[in-house]
Order: C-alpha cells, then structure tokens, then sequence
C-alpha cells in the first residue's frame, strides 16, 4: 500500500499548501498550517479492512433499531462513578487531562487495577516502562506492614507510542477496557509530523474513537494541559471524545477534584472528591465535613457557603481579610473564586454599605484549593470580608446562601434545598437566603431559614452584635 500523503491547511481560511509554513500567505494568521492526510476512497477503505473494522453502514429506520442498549460497566471507585454518569459505558471513549504531577496516571493505574478483577484491561503507556508502572503499582497496594497485596490477572501492560503496533496488541488480547497514556505521545507512522503535534494528536484521537465505536472497548484517554490549563492540541480534540474529565486541585493541598465539563452519558460539571496518599487517590465520602475539619470557630472574616457541582452540594468555608494599605492602589486578591466577582462584592459594599475599603486591601481565600465558579456565594464572601472590616465574627452555626445584586439586593440560587439539606445534616442550625417574593418556599426541616431581601438585611442577622 503506497503511503498516504499530507499537505498543510490553514484552520482560519482553508488555504492548502505542500509544506509547512510560519504564517498563512492569505489570510495572515500565524501558526494556523496543520497537517492533514490525503487520503483516497481507496486508501481509506484498505486502512479499515486492514485494522479490522471496516464495512459500510447502512441507514436504519428508527423503529427498526433494537432497544439492547448495553449496561454500564460498574466502577469500583465510587467518587469515579459518580463522574462518570454511574459506571463506563460500553464503546465510549473518555479524556482524563490535569497538570503534571496532579495524579491522573495514578488514578487511572488504581481504576484498571480494581477493574482487571472482572475484566480484562489493557494499558499502554508512552512515557513510563512497564518496570515503572510495576513500581508504582507496588506501593499503591502495600498494606500497613509493607506487604504488597495480590496484583490483578488481568491487567496488560506496554510501553508504545506507534498507533499500529498498539492496534494489533488490541487485537490480539482483546481488552474490555484500554488506556493510553498520553495521547500527546502516540503517532500515526502514515504521518510526518512529530508526536504531540496538532495533526498527530486528532487523527489518533479520531482512530481510537472510530475503535470504541466499532468494537465496544471503552477507550481511556489522558491528555497534557497547557500553560493556560486547556488540554493541549486542537480543540477538536474534546468534540471527538464523549465525555472530557478534568483532575483539578492545589499541588500543595492533599485533596483532589475529578470534575466532568462534558458527558454525553451523565450529567456535566459532576465532581468526585479524593485525597492523594501514600496509597494513592483515596475517596473522601463526605467531602464538606473534610473541608470544614479545621475551621476555627467565631473567628473575624470567615463564613460558610453551601456551593453545588453538578448535583452535589459541598459546605465550604470562605475566608476574607482587609489590611490598610500604604499605596494608592489598594490590592484586590481571590483565591478559589472570580477575580471580576470580587470588585463587585467590594464595590457594592462600598457604595451600598458606605465601608471604607478604598484604603483596604481585600484578600479572600476558598480553603482546601476549591474553585467556586457560581454566584451563589455572593453573599458569603460579602459577609466574610464585612466580618474583617468591623472585627465582629459571624454565628458559627450559620451559612449563607445568595447572589448579589448590583443595587445590594439579594436574589435566590437554584437548588436551594438541597444546598440547606446538605447544611443540616452537618449540624448548622441557620441559614440566611434570599427572600422569595413571589413563591412560598417550603423549607427542609432541622434548619432555621432566615429571609433576607438585601446584604444590609443579612449581614445585620449574620454577624456577632
């Protein structure tokens, strides 16, 4: 079979050129020539027959189409589960990106582990030897003696980055469940380009889904991240996965979050809680009562928030803290939450509120290394940073729950019983929300609910006299 050829085409304006260029002759844009292959009817037909999964489809009526649809695979990992919708779906293919050193080979060398028990898994790594992951597959199952537990019979191993060998090692075991590790490091030999380039990153990628797709094997996918903290590679990329999976958190905090931004089985933004040991990613069953272990009570500047991902609500704690500042230019700085969000809650609580903050400035801090995106937790950051600015703490067993307004009022969040279901059974007795104008709420039992229509209203309930 004759080799395929390629040629360069410019992603802005479609400009096709024989060789690579630095800037596009037509339209300008730089670094937008990506490799692509030539491929004829003929070819693409011979590259199928040869892998095994060719044939030609055939259109179906809808309701000739039989209703078998496959059953989840169960996942031992409950927190993983959870992300992934309630087990692996059959014939899926899944990406797993996070920044260096965040875990993801470890979590998914204790998934395939606890997997191969009932079914047979294939591992391929590009960036360790099998000697390696053997190593690390040790210490994950030491127990408290130092004795290495049994290791699964079904788990394979290799070292490869070229595309055709690992297909024929597919072949010849024949896993339910494969791993590669990274796709940034595997490469078509039909191709020119360098592994890890953008060309060899989405036409592996689009090879392995048309695998998952054919044959039933659910395909595992880790992929690097940027500077920026986006999956490196073309952001075709996460179009041609089902379901794209994030491993969040700080290098210097133990916990860990494994969050779904796209699940085509599931629901998105789904988070699973883990804590990095010595024994690997443990699962934290109750994350809000880990998040508030070490909280000091009745101290000025923090409050508590009760904040949703996905269908889970997590209590956290919000820390704020205002210092007089020497400069002109007093600091804005967050942690964990929007940078823009922050000059609003320091904005209206300067013009609603009359606080001094122009010579303050203004830290706030989300403890245990979450990220909290919603607006839900408005009302807590306004109250922590009002709790430093007056030096009067905030009722203990008290949370706060509400987005800000612009003229200071408060307005309510979606799913705010749950959120107050989550607080009670940790033992707050308070919440402070919004007040429903239109709607009588009815409250979950064990919590007191105080209604507040603005932040004035709130902080006067929420604050230590």
């Amino acid at each position: 079979m004759a080799k395929p050829k390629t040629h360069f085409v410019c992603q802005e304006c479609g400009r096709t050129a024989p060789k690579a260029m630095g800037r596009c002759p037509q339209c300008g844009a730089w670094d937008s020539m990506v490799e692509e292959l030539i491929e004829t009817n003929e070819t693409s037909l011979n590259l199928a027959g040869q892998q095994g999964w060719g044939g030609l489809s055939v259109p179906q009526k809808l309701s000739d189409i039989a209703e078998d649809s496959e059953e989840r695979i169960p996942v031992p990992i409950k927190e993983f589960s959870r992300v992934l919708g309630g087990g692996i779906v059959p014939g899926s293919i899944v990406l797993i990106g996070g920044d260096p050193g965040i875990g993801k080979s470890t979590l998914m060398l204790q998934m395939t582990m606890k997997m191969a028990d009932s079914h047979r898994v294939l591992y391929v790594s590009g960036e360790e030897s099998t000697r390696q992951i053997k190593m690390r597959a040790n210490r994950l199952l030491k127990d408290k003696d130092g004795v290495v537990e049994g290791l699964p019979d079904d788990l394979y191993l290799v070292t490869e980055t070229n595309l055709d060998p690992i297909l024929a090692h597919i072949r010849t075991i024949s896993p339910r469940i494969l791993v590669i590790d990274s796709i940034q490091t595997v490469y078509r030999p039909e191709m020119q380009s360098s592994a890890g380039s953008v060309s060899q990153v989405r036409e592996s990628a689009s090879l392995l889904r048309e695998l998952a797709k054919s044959s039933g094997i659910a395909v595992f996918v880790i992929g690097h991240v940027t500077k920026q903290g986006a999956i490196a590679g073309p952001r075709v990329l996460e179009h041609i996965v089902d379901t794209v999976l994030y491993l969040e958190g700080d290098r210097f905090q133990a916990y860990r979050l494994l969050r779904s931004v796209k699940n085509r089985f599931g629901a998105t933004s789904e988070v699973g809680v883990f804590e990095m040991q010595a024994r690997g990613m443990i699962e934290v069953p109750n994350p809000s009562e880990a998040f508030l272990a070490e909280r000091m009570v009745n101290a000025p500047g923090s409050a508590i928030t009760v904040t949703m991902e996905g269908t889970r609500p997590l209590v956290v704690e919000l820390q704020g803290l205002t210092s007089h500042t020497n400069f002109g230019n007093p600091r804005r700085t967050p942690n964990g939450i929007d940078f823009n969000r922050l000059l609003l809650i320091t904005a209206v609580l300067s013009r609603r509120l009359n606080m001094q903050l122009s010579d303050q400035d203004v830290f706030v801090n989300v403890v245990s290394g979450l990220k909290i995106d919603e607006p839900a937790a408005d009302l807590a950051v306004a109250a922590a940073i009002a709790s430093s600015m007056k030096d009067q703490a905030i009722l203990a067993d008290v949370v706060l729950i509400g987005e800000l307004g612009l003229s200071g009022e408060l307005r309510m969040v979606s799913q705010i019983n749950a959120r107050l279901r989550e607080a009670a059974s940790l033992g707050f007795n308070k919440a402070i929300v919004p007040r429903r104008l239109h709607r009588k709420e009815v409250w979950p039992q064990g919590i007191e609910v105080i209604e507040a229509r603005s932040l004035r209203e709130a902080l006067k309930q929420a604050l230590v006299s």
